[in-house]
């Protein structure tokens, strides 16, 4: 009797451990733009809270498609849904933090910032129109720049992605015939290239495919050591990604919570902005108060505490005034 009772008080206890742990973890999955600085928040704040966070960097596609499925916590995505669009999932969305993306080559001698492209250079070369570096386009926007005869590799996003949602954007908006041709979105039909899963994949192909060009969050960059180009912007100025020129492009935002944040920062008008930034965003369903508040709670210390390493891994946090708008449109919907 005494080993039953012993067993019994064994499982009770191994079963509240499991459900306190259950209790101590966030599920979220979605857009890899965001991870450097989402996983560096979650390693802070797990050491003062207890609360892990699992997050899966699975693309933006996959990170809607969870949330709308109840599968996680929470979704991530670079490419906002529309007020009807969440409407129609009973989601809710709110942008955490600010970034750019970049294009990057891998040419031999060209090192960082020394190559120039516009607009309309970046769309042909993504069409196909343009494919060999010594093209006359490029050439006439680097003068002093070594470029041979190779033809060029164009990598691109193989899965859902708001980054793709962020550069087809932006490509769409400068450049007509893209718009016409292939369009915007997570997921687009690429006219060429090679396809890398997450920005993980788009850095690795780019890095290791000589004469290539990929496009990637600005901390993938970074990490990776690729090159990045200089881009003529808005303004008609060559803008290097920096923290100040997605703070420029930031600037001009209007984020207004009654459509529920929805807003893209690509082509912002500012002298120095960086032409594709965007914001990143959380999606929430709306029935799930518990684990909503638990995830607002997470993202209200990083907008409190997380500002210095946002910065330290170039994302632009969001303004204060930002901040309480986001608060206040949690504490409308009952989570906060």
């Amino acid at each position: 009797m005494k080993n039953v009772v012993a067993l019994t008080l064994a499982l009770a206890i191994v079963l509240s451990f499991s459900i306190v742990r259950a209790d101590e973890m966030l599920n979220g999955a979605g857009a890899t733009f965001p991870y450097p600085v989402y996983s560096a928040w979650a390693f802070d704040y797990s050491k003062i809270s207890g609360t892990k966070l699992n997050y899966q960097s699975i693309g933006s596609g996959g990170g809607i498609r969870q949330i709308t499925e109840r599968t996680v916590d929470f979704g991530a995505s670079d490419a906002p849904l529309p007020p009807e669009e969440l409407n129609k999932d009973k989601l809710l969305q709110f942008p955490a933090v600010i970034g750019g993306v970049v294009p990057v080559v891998n040419i031999p001698a060209v090192t960082a910032g020394e190559l120039r492209l516009d607009s309309e250079a970046l769309c042909k070369i993504y069409l196909g129109e343009i494919k060999y570096w010594d093209d006359k386009q490029i050439k006439s926007l680097n003068p002093k720049v070594n470029l041979s005869h190779d033809e060029i590799t164009v990598v691109h996003r193989s899965d859902g992605s708001g980054t793709t949602a962020i550069f087809t954007t932006y490509l769409s908006e400068v450049c007509p015939e893209w718009k016409d041709k292939v369009g915007h979105g997570t997921s687009v039909k690429w006219p060429l290239g090679i396809g890398g899963k997450g920005n993980e994949g788009v850095a690795n192909y780019t890095q290791r495919s000589s004469h290539s060009i990929g496009y990637v969050e600005f901390a993938y960059a970074e990490q990776n050591k690729l090159s990045y180009v200089l881009l003529k912007n808005h303004a008609g100025n060559f803008i290097a990604p920096s923290f100040s020129a997605f703070e420029d492009a930031a600037a001009s935002a209007d984020f207004n919570p009654k459509k529920d944040f929805y807003l893209w920062l690509v082509n912002a008008p500012g002298k120095d902005a960086w032409p594709i930034a965007g914001a990143t965003f959380i999606l929430l369903a709306k029935e799930k108060k518990d684990s909503d508040m638990k995830v607002v709670k997470f993202y209200d210390w990083a907008f409190k505490n997380g500002d210095s390493k946002a910065k330290e891994l170039v994302y632009v946090p969001l303004p204060i005034s930002l901040k309480d708008k986001i608060r206040a449109y949690w504490k409308a919907n009952g989570i906060y």
